[in-house]
């Protein structure tokens, strides 16, 4: 007997199923959004449940050893070279580390998209000024001209934001203007264009639907890269700085005592992979999940996804 496989129309599926139906149906998707809120809500209300804990010092409980819960919960991954809590200052440290990767992206995410759907439309000398300046910014690598800038200047959070913000501008540009280009000869949009819509109106109501999906997942993606590139510039000295606290400033200073005293570095740098591993997962369901042309694929069981080519 031939196995029978079950076609479902792209229109049934995007109707009938929502996103969360399909994200419950992926186990793994599921647990990286889940790991991924959990960070969320510690960056944002842990520091307020562990106060002042994260820069409290004991001298006498210095490098203490991590999973000894006679000094307490919160030495539980243990003490540092002052004897403050890890824990009190991961959780600290994950407001920070966010509150620099989440503003880089959009910041990047608004400016380069904007451009990149203003030039892909209009094409002509916008086009090719635009891609210029992103050919520019691109020949330079991103975290050697951040290390310079912050070199320059003060290494200040806001800096940092803004200068990783503008190393991840064109890959935004780039990718807005490829799509706008190709979106702007279409028939929907010559038919906008008959009855008298304004270009910005196009933009925003029949260009921008379409690529928002792609934007997010490259925005996803570029999470991660953004914030090892922070973790990589608190490692070397111009990111963070004391007294505040990120995953990569703890990092370093731990490497000074990996022989002695490995959990210093081990957990801030387990918490940058777990973050960056969950966004990745979550990145890759979501280029699925939003568009309407594959979504269809998440619907069907695990051994039904591949369908006959003559189907596709």
């Amino acid at each position: 007997m031939t196995d029978v496989v079950e076609v479902v129309s792209p229109e049934r599926v995007s109707h009938q199923v929502s996103l969360w139906r399909l994200l419950l149906r992926d186990k793994v998707a599921t647990l990286a959004a889940l790991v991924l809120a959990f960070i969320a809500l510690v960056a944002v209300f842990g520091p307020m449940l562990v106060g002042d804990e994260a820069r409290q010092q004991n001298l006498l409980n210095a490098n203490a050893e991590p999973f000894n819960l006679s000094e307490g919960w919160l030495n539980f991954l243990g003490t540092d070279a002052l004897g403050r809590s890890v824990l009190a200052r991961l959780i600290v440290a994950s407001r920070t580390t966010l509150s620099v990767a989440v503003p880089a992206v959009l910041l990047s995410l608004v400016i380069g998209s904007l451009i990149g759907m203003w030039a892909g439309y209009h094409r002509g000398w916008r086009e090719t000024v635009v891609m210029r300046v992103a050919d520019i910014i691109l020949s330079f690598p991103s975290l050697l001209m951040a290390v310079v800038v912050l070199y320059i200047f003060s290494p200040s959070s806001a800096n940092l934001v803004l200068v990783l913000a503008i190393t991840r501008i064109p890959i935004y540009l780039r990718t807005a203007r490829a799509e706008s280009a190709e979106l702007q000869s279409r028939l929907f949009v010559d038919a906008a264009r008959t009855f008298g819509t304004k270009p910005p109106a196009i933009i925003f109501r029949h260009v921008l639907p379409i690529i928002l999906p792609t934007l997010l997942t490259v925005a996803t993606l570029d999470f991660c890269f953004v914030m090892l590139s922070e973790s990589s510039l608190s490692f070397l000295g111009i990111g963070i700085q004391p007294p505040s606290v990120s995953w990569g400033l703890m990092v370093s200073q731990g490497r000074t005592y990996l022989q002695t005293a490995w959990w210093l570095s081990f957990f801030p740098g387990l918490a940058i992979v777990v973050t960056t591993v969950s966004a990745t997962i979550l990145a890759s369901w979501a280029r699925l999940a939003t568009d309407p042309a594959q979504r269809w694929r998440l619907a069907l069981p695990r051994g039904k996804r591949r369908v006959p080519k003559e189907v596709k």
